[in-house]
Parts: C-alpha cells; sequence; structure tokens
C-alpha cells in the first residue's frame, strides 16, 4: 500500500510520521518541508497530496498542519477527496467509519507522538461503515462536488 504524507512544517511530529507508516509496511511519499525543494505551502502540498489519492497513485494520504486546519481545506478542493480534521483516536475512527475519509489531517500543534499512534491505529482499523444511512450521506456528500452550488436537491 501506497501513503502519500504532506506538511507545510518539518516539525517533529511530521518527520515521524514516515517511521511508523513504514513499520506498518507502506510506501510512503512525502510532499512540503520535509522534502527538500518541495514547495511547502499547506494550500500546495496538501492538494498535491490529496491529488494523489483522487488520481489512484496513493492509497490513503495524511496531510498535516500547524493547525491542520489549512491542510484539510486544500484537500477538500481537490474532486473526490474526503479530508476530515483528526484532532484523536475517536475523531479518526468516526472520521473514516461514518465519513470514509481517505484523507486525515492532522494538526502538528497538539499532536504528540503517542497521539500519533493512536490516531494512525484507529485510521487503519476502521473500515468504511457498511449502514445504509451513512453511505447515502457519503454519496450526497459527493454530488455536492459534481453540481458546485446547485444542493438543492439535497436538501432535507
Amino acid at each position: 500500500m501506497r501513503i502519500s504524507i504532506s506538511s507545510d512544517t518539518a516539525e517533529a511530529v511530521a518527520r515521524s510520521l514516515v517511521v511508523p507508516l513504514r513499520e506498518r509496511g507502506y510506501e510512503v511519499v512525502i510532499h512540503g518541508a520535509p522534502r527538500p525543494g518541495d514547495d511547502p505551502q499547506w494550500a500546495v502540498c496538501s492538494a498535491v497530496a490529496a491529488r494523489d489519492v483522487a488520481e489512484g497513485h496513493a492509497d490513503q494520504v495524511v496531510v498535516c498542519g500547524w493547525t491542520g486546519t489549512g491542510a484539510s481545506i486544500a484537500a477538500n478542493k481537490v474532486p473526490g477527496v474526503r479530508a476530515a480534521l483528526c484532532t484523536d483516536a475517536c475523531t479518526a475512527d468516526g472520521a473514516r467509519r461514518r465519513n470514509d475519509a481517505d484523507v486525515p489531517a492532522l494538526g502538528l500543534r497538539l499532536t504528540f507522538e503517542p497521539l500519533l499512534k493512536e490516531i494512525l491505529d484507529a485510521l487503519f482499523a476502521a473500515a468504511p461503515s457498511e449502514d445504509a444511512e451513512d453511505r447515502e450521506n457519503v454519496a450526497r456528500a459527493g454530488r455536492l462536488d459534481l453540481r458546485r452550488g446547485d444542493e438543492a436537491g439535497d436538501r432535507p
């Protein structure tokens, strides 16, 4: 499995993300500040990494930023991507199960290594829900990408 990661800073947590992923047997592709010569701006490196999953070059993506908010916003601008800011293991689990999020966003300001491990464990243990309501919500969100501004058909 191939995982792309991006970060707008070369914080210790962003650098340490590579090791546990490789230990899990993943091929890791790095974008942004941890890769010399890459553009470290969150809008750029997060979108580049998100395109990896949208275009099938990666199976999963993890985007990182100081708060993770900008990284999540940039990744969500890539059509077909569902990014979610994951601040803890419970949120990461729910993002994957309920929202079928394929791009977790991490805030480097508050994520420390033991918490990073918990978040990764939750992400990789979770599978997308098979619940009909959850699946319909994910499909509905996907249709919003296609209609840009015409969500009338998706109003309750």
